[in-house]
């Protein structure tokens, strides 16, 4: 890994989560996780909406978490992303 690399990955993982266009339909509770998952190299990718809630999907160098409108954060969903 370069230099360069390194110094954007670094940048990246301090990016704040509110730059996200998906950060103002995120509930309270789900910004909080969503920001605690940021601090792992998380980036909010969208929003999915199924039977009326919403659930945050973050992705992480191919690794994939969600989070329920509760702010629970699961790292191993069994989701299908197209």
């Amino acid at each position: 890994m370069t230099e360069a690399d390194r110094k954007s990955l670094i940048e990246r993982r301090t990016e704040q989560p509110e730059n996200s266009v998906w950060w103002s339909r995120l509930s309270l509770a789900q910004k909080f996780s969503a920001s605690s998952l940021g601090k792992f190299g998380y980036e909010l990718a969208f929003i999915r909406n199924e039977n009326g809630h919403s659930l945050a999907v973050l992705s992480c160098n191919g690794g994939v978490a969600v989070i329920t409108e509760d702010g629970e954060i699961n790292t191993s969903p069994s989701i299908r992303i197209r």
